[in-house]
C-alpha cells in the first residue's frame, strides 16, 4: 500500500489556504490545524441568476475544487431560496424576483459552465429552498431577533444607498440572515466566497455560534481585473468567459495589461511558486513580457479546453494577429447575392449578436474586408462583395463569403 507523503500533504494544505486567498477569518492557523485533524465540511453558495461565468468566477471555483481534491466534504449550495430575494451585493437597486422555472434553468446553465473547473462527482449539491421555504412565521421572527437593524445596515452597499437617498427594501435587509442560516442548517466548518460576500458569510459565522455553539471559518477570494485593467465584468465587456471558444479565449488573454500577467498566473493557474518568482525576476530584468503572456494564454486555454485546442489557438493568434495573415480554416457564409447592406451581412456572420452591437463594432472600425484591410464603417452602406471574399469581424473572427 502506498503511504501518504506528509510533507506533500502539508504543502497542498498550505497552497489551498494561501494561493488565491484574500483573507481567512478569524485566522488561517486555526483553520489549518482543524483541517490537519479531520475532514471538514465547507460550502460555496451560488444564486443562479443566469449570469455568464468568467475568469473572475473561476478563482472561487478553483478554490472549491482544491478542497474537494484534498478529500474534504464539499457542498455547492444552490440558492433557490435566497435568489427569490436577491443579494444586493455590488448593486444600487433591488434585483428582480425569479420564478422556480427560471431558477432551475439558470442553475443548469451555471452547472454546464462551472463543469469546466468543478468535478461534480466529488461535490454534494444542496438547495437552500429545501429549508428556507419551510420557515414558519415564528422561525423568521426568531431569526430576526438574533441581530439588530443597525447591524444589518452596516453593510457598505446599504450605507451607499442611504448616502445617495436610494431605497432599501425590507426583504433585502434580511438576505444576510437567510444566507447565514444556511451555515446553521448544514452545520459547516467553513464557507468560501468572493470578497464581496464577506458581510453575508460573517453573518453565518455569528449565527453558527448562536445556534450550534461552535466555530465557523470564512475564506474570501480576491477580485480580478479584466482585459482593460478594470474589474472583470460583463457590463464592462472586459471578461473572458469560461466557455469562450479557444481562439477567442487565447486572444483575449493576450490583450490583458502586462502588469496583470503574474496575478493571472497566481490566481488562475497551478504554475509552481518558484516558477512564478523566476518569471517576476525575468520581467524585472527587462525580458519581453510577451513570452510570458503567451505561456499564460496557452496554460489557461489548455486548462479550460485541451492541449491541442490551446496549441491551435496559439497558432491562430500568431498567424492572424502577429503576422497579419489569414487563418488556414475560415468558416463559410453562404450568400444569395453579392450585393448586401453591411449590417445584413454581419447578421449572417454573427446571428447571435444584437444589431446595436454589430453597428457599434462597425462604426468603431472593427469590420474589415481582407486582405486589403479596408474598414467598413457604415453599417447601412450597400456593398458588392466578391465570391470567396474574406471579411474580418472584430479582432479574431474571419468569414469567407460564398455565393450560392
Amino acid at each position: 500500500m502506498k503511504k501518504n507523503d506528509p510533507e506533500k500533504s502539508t504543502n497542498q494544505l498550505d497552497q489551498t489556504l494561501t494561493r488565491g486567498v484574500e483573507a481567512i477569518l478569524p485566522d488561517k492557523d486555526s483553520l489549518a490545524k482543524l483541517m490537519s485533524q479531520k475532514k471538514i465540511r465547507l460550502y460555496l453558495g451560488i444564486d443562479p441568476t443566469g449570469a455568464l461565468l468568467h475568469l473572475g468566477h473561476a478563482i472561487v471555483l478553483r478554490k472549491l475544487q482544491q478542497f474537494a481534491q484534498l478529500g474534504h466534504e464539499v457542498i455547492l449550495l444552490i440558492g433557490n431560496g435566497t435568489v427569490k430575494i436577491g443579494d444586493p451585493s455590488g448593486r444600487d437597486e433591488s434585483r428582480p424576483v425569479l420564478t422556480d422555472q427560471e431558477i432551475e434553468k439558470n442553475w443548469q446553465n451555471w452547472k454546464e459552465q462551472a463543469s469546466t473547473i468543478l468535478d461534480f462527482n466529488n461535490i454534494t449539491i444542496k438547495r437552500n429552498g429545501d429549508w428556507l421555504d419551510k420557515l414558519a412565521y415564528a422561525d423568521i421572527v426568531r431569526l430576526l431577533a438574533k441581530t439588530t437593524v443597525q447591524q444589518l445596515l452596516e453593510r457598505d452597499m446599504f450605507q451607499q444607498r442611504m448616502a445617495n437617498n436610494q431605497p432599501i427594501y425590507g426583504h433585502e435587509i434580511i438576505y444576510p440572515l437567510l444566507q447565514g442560516y444556511d451555515s446553521v442548517v448544514m452545520d459547516v466548518d467553513l464557507e468560501i466566497g468572493g470578497n464581496d460576500q464577506t458581510f453575508n458569510m460573517m453573518m453565518g459565522r455569528t449565527l453558527q455560534k448562536i445556534y450550534n455553539n461552535r466555530e465557523k471559518w470564512v475564506l474570501t477570494t480576491p477580485l480580478i481585473e479584466g482585459t482593460d485593467g478594470r474589474k472583470m465584468s460583463q457590463s464592462y465587456d472586459n471578461f473572458v468567459a469560461l466557455t469562450e471558444p479557444a481562439n477567442d479565449m487565447y486572444g483575449k488573454l493576450m490583450s490583458i495589461p502586462d502588469e496583470l500577467i503574474l496575478k493571472y498566473f497566481k490566481l488562475l493557474t497551478d504554475v509552481a511558486r518558484d516558477e512564478l518568482e523566476a518569471m517576476q525576476q525575468a520581467i524585472k530584468s527587462g525580458e519581453n513580457p510577451m513570452n510570458f503572456k503567451k505561456k499564460l494564454a496557452l496554460t489557461i486555454t489548455n486548462d479550460l479546453h485541451s492541449e491541442s485546442q490551446a496549441r491551435q489557438a496559439q497558432q491562430y493568434f500568431e498567424t492572424t494577429v502577429q503576422e497579419g495573415g489569414l487563418p488556414n480554416k475560415i468558416p463559410e457564409v453562404k450568400l444569395d447575392s453579392t450585393e448586401l447592406i453591411v449590417l445584413d451581412l454581419l447578421k449572417l456572420c454573427q446571428p447571435e449578436e444584437s444589431n446595436a452591437q454589430l453597428k457599434r463594432l462597425c462604426q468603431q472600425g472593427g469590420v474589415k474586408l481582407m486582405p486589403q484591410d479596408e474598414k467598413l464603417l457604415d453599417p447601412n452602406q450597400k456593398i458588392n462583395f466578391d465570391d470567396q471574399q474574406v471579411i474580418k469581424v472584430g479582432k479574431r473572427n474571419f468569414y469567407k463569403l460564398q455565393l450560392n
